[in-house]
């Protein structure tokens, strides 16, 4: 594929999710599902780690010192934003700011959740732009977490019970 301009190495996804809870309920969620909580629209759970401070890191942790650097915590603002930056899932040059917003809404709490990203994806055919299937499939991603922090902070099982969060040290 040819990247014809500045467009083919744009991402910009919003979403919205509409949760019946307090912000706090919904904050203390969304902290779960980015960090222990972490799973795949396939259900597959990847251990992740969310050091919920400014400049704190979110990596995969595989193990015996071996993971993935996704980003850091570029804003926390307890109960309102959570802000990442960073490469995220990607292991092309792709750089994303990951917003959520939690904002109060008469039946509880209205998350958004912006993600953009300037980068270019090298997959089997070669360079490609993060629009098309790339942009869908992580949309699709994201919409699965925000579901379950739905789930969650309404107090609805979500199958696991949740993973003690790590501390600061």
């Amino acid at each position: 594929m040819s990247l014809q301009s500045i467009e083919d190495l744009a991402l910009s996804i919003s979403l919205e999710t509409r949760v019946h809870a307090s912000l706090e309920t919904t904050f203390a969620a969304l902290l779960e599902q980015v960090g222990p909580q972490f799973e795949t629209p396939e259900g597959r759970k990847l251990t992740m780690v969310l050091e919920p401070w400014p400049g704190g890191r979110w990596f995969r942790d595989l193990g015996d010192d071996n993971g993935h650097f996704w980003g850091n915590v570029q804003a926390i603002r307890r109960p309102t934003l959570l802000e990442l930056s960073g490469p995220l899932f990607s292991s092309s040059p792709l750089f994303s700011n990951l917003q959520y917003r939690l904002s109060e809404i008469p039946e509880g709490t209205l998350i958004t959740l912006r993600h953009t990203a300037l980068g270019f994806v090298v997959d089997g055919a070669g360079i490609a732009s993060a629009h098309g299937k790339h942009e869908q499939n992580i949309a699709l991603g994201w919409k699965h977490m925000l579901e379950r922090v739905r789930t969650q902070a309404e107090g609805k099982p979500l199958g696991a019970a949740a993973a003690p969060a790590g501390s600061r040290s």
